[in-house]
């Protein structure tokens, strides 16, 4: 599993529930950039309409080779779940403060896979009370490793 891209902002904005691996439809200039790492989650989220689930606001660089037939680099694109899931995904995501971001983008053997997650956005204090303990669990480790 090569890892072509994270969303690393993901888990500090929001509360993950649950991940799910997701196939992607791409072109061959797509794919061409993202084996030459060519990507970024930043901002994007997913959603689903009319029974199927899309990316949005993923962008994909055009392809540094390619020719008048490149792709535009934040087209939305359709992700592979099976239909349980999607309904699965859309009865949850309808439940107040629920949505869908993808975290990471990666080849999975010759093809691209998606992770995308359940989340639940965080308030600024959970932010901070969540920056606090890391800190205060830092300063502990580091108090112990030179006793």
């Amino acid at each position: 599993m090569k890892i072509i891209c994270q969303n690393k902002k993901a888990y500090a904005d929001y509360h993950i529930e649950e991940t799910i691996e997701a196939g992607i439809v791409l072109t061959g200039t797509e794919v061409k950039s993202l084996r030459e790492g060519k990507a970024n989650l930043k901002d994007s989220y997913v959603i689903i309409k009319d029974g199927e689930a899309w990316l949005l606001n993923c962008h994909i660089s055009p392809y540094s080779h390619g020719n008048i037939y490149n792709h535009d680099p934040l087209r939305t694109r359709k992700l592979l779940l099976h239909k349980k899931e999607i309904e699965r995904l859309s009865g949850k995501v309808q439940r107040q403060g629920y949505t869908l971001i993808p975290l990471k983008l990666y080849f999975k053997g010759p093809y691209v896979k998606v992770e995308i997650a359940l989340a639940k956005g965080r308030k600024k204090y959970e932010k901070r009370d969540i920056i606090k303990k890391k800190e205060a669990q830092r300063e502990i480790e580091r108090a112990i490793k030179n006793k």
